[in-house]
């Protein structure tokens, strides 16, 4: 080992799980200052993102740990927060991070692999004015990382609705783990559809499915809020047969059209790249993926299950992750069962041996601290580093 350049050995032990890091740590000083430096925890979650993550599967207020791609063993996690009401809520993951949530209203930045965590400051919702005759109908809340300012944020959307005058309005507050405060934003101007309360982190920005009207099929939309420049903008969809071909936008589905074909839309991540689950109910479910963010044409079919696959109708459909060859991904359906679709049959199994779930995310293996910001590495190469399997296959 001592005649190992220190370059080099840096390099090797970068490739380990954090829990074999952390072992390491205790057995020496140099090795603890090595593996606690900020630019050793940079190579180490850039390499991990590669080999070295886990999902996290919630069941009520039990959150368990499986590593992948065993998805055999599950380990039960302590998380930091206090139970009220057996249920927990996970907001997001972000560079090995987890930002869960109580009933009361707690919430925390967590790293299950180090085992350290900090408690969010508590953001009580203002009160309406007397005359306001708006109702509270949701609050969604979406966890990311903006790489140009190092620093991890936390968005909270709450949203009225009016109903006697079929109007809505929101009330957007931002988290800003460098600054540990809130700060108001300008409204949104659209109505949230809450088929999932989490927004998706992709590319430096938060993602939801949202509406411009409270009106019967309006056309379904993605918006992204920027983290860095904290504006929401709207996201181009890919041509599935439904679009309104009088829009002057290509972000709008036809609302006839949504009427006929009786679908819904989510949004999730796969690969560090965007998705796009259509369902059309009792026929079939079709996920796109948008392999070059923020590029219309890049959009292309990953998958479709129709009824001989899976029984249908699904009430929510999510891609996970894909396999090690990058030949199957993982699904989770109806936040209920975790099953594997294989590209080149178009077989489905159904995962055996794991716990009870109500959700599944995935977690990357990480040393990041969550009180620390940190400088990331250039955001276009993690970007190649997470769709490196979908070049590969395609």
């Amino acid at each position: 080992m001592a005649n190992i350049p220190p370059e080099l050995f840096t390099e090797i032990i970068s490739l380990l799980p954090a829990q074999s890091l952390l072992r390491f740590r205790s057995t020496s000083k140099s090795l603890r200052t090595l593996i606690d430096s900020i630019n050793f925890i940079n190579l180490h979650l850039k390499n991990s993102f590669n080999f070295n993550f886990s999902l996290i599967l919630r069941h009520n207020s039990d959150l368990y740990q499986i590593n992948f791609p065993n998805l055999t063993t599950a380990v039960q996690l302590n998380h930091p927060l206090m139970c009220y009401s057996n249920r927990i809520t996970l907001f997001g993951s972000c560079n090995g991070i987890l930002c869960i949530s109580n009933i009361a209203d707690d919430i925390a930045f967590w790293n299950p692999n180090i085992r350290k965590y900090r408690i969010i400051p508590y953001l009580q919702i203002p009160p309406r004015s007397e005359s306001d005759t708006s109702l509270f109908a949701a609050r969604v809340h979406g966890f990311g990382f903006d790489p140009v300012t190092g620093d991890y944020k936390l968005v909270r959307i709450s949203y009225f609705v009016d109903l006697q005058h079929r109007s809505f309005d929101s009330q957007v507050r931002i988290f800003s783990s460098k600054m540990n405060s809130w700060k108001i934003l300008p409204s949104m101007p659209y109505a949230l559809c809450c088929a999932r309360t989490m927004g998706v982190y992709v590319e430096n920005s938060l993602h939801w499915i949202v509406t411009r009207k409270l009106e019967p099929f309006q056309p379904d939309l993605i918006i992204a809020f920027d983290l860095t420049l904290e504006i929401f903008n709207e996201v181009d969809l890919p041509e599935i047969g439904v679009f309104n071909s009088n829009s002057n936008t290509n972000n709008e589905i036809d609302a006839e059209n949504v009427e006929n074909a009786s679908f819904e839309i989510d949004v999730a991540v796969l690969g560090g790249c965007l998705c796009m689950i259509v369902n059309y109910q009792a026929t079939k479910v079709d996920v796109w993926l948008m392999k070059e963010y923020r590029c219309r044409d890049s959009w292309c079919k990953l998958l479709t299950l129709v009824e001989s696959c899976l029984i249908l109708p699904l009430k929510s459909l999510r891609p996970l992750c894909y396999s090690s060859d990058g030949k199957m991904v993982l699904l989770e359906v109806d936040r209920k069962k975790l099953f594997w679709y294989d590209f080149k049959s178009g077989n489905v199994s159904y995962v055996q041996g794991i716990p009870s779930l109500n959700e599944a995310m995935v977690c990357v293996g990480s040393l990041v601290p969550p009180s620390l910001p940190f400088d990331n590495y250039r955001k276009e190469n993690q970007h190649k580093l997470r769709c490196e399997s979908i070049s590969k296959r395609r």
